[in-house]
């Protein structure tokens, strides 16, 4: 568990590196097998290995915007 907030974390990382996709969630973009829409307001990550899904708010969607 870490008790760091989130937003100070994200400053420690290298911000190509790991990406904030929700107010409680920093992701290695290494470990994303995909970006998955689930409608069109939502948006998940699958996580490679072990599949676990984890959603991103419309605050970050944006980094997973189609060029």
């Amino acid at each position: 568990h870490v008790r760091t907030p989130i937003r100070e974390l994200a400053t420690r990382l290298d911000p190509a590196m790991f990406w904030q996709i929700h107010r409680g969630a920093l992701v290695n973009v290494h470990a994303i097998a995909a970006a998955e829409r689930i409608d069109s307001d939502r948006l998940e990550v699958v996580l490679k290995g072990s599949g676990e899904r984890l959603p991103v708010s419309r605050a970050f969607a944006h980094r997973f915007k189609e060029e």
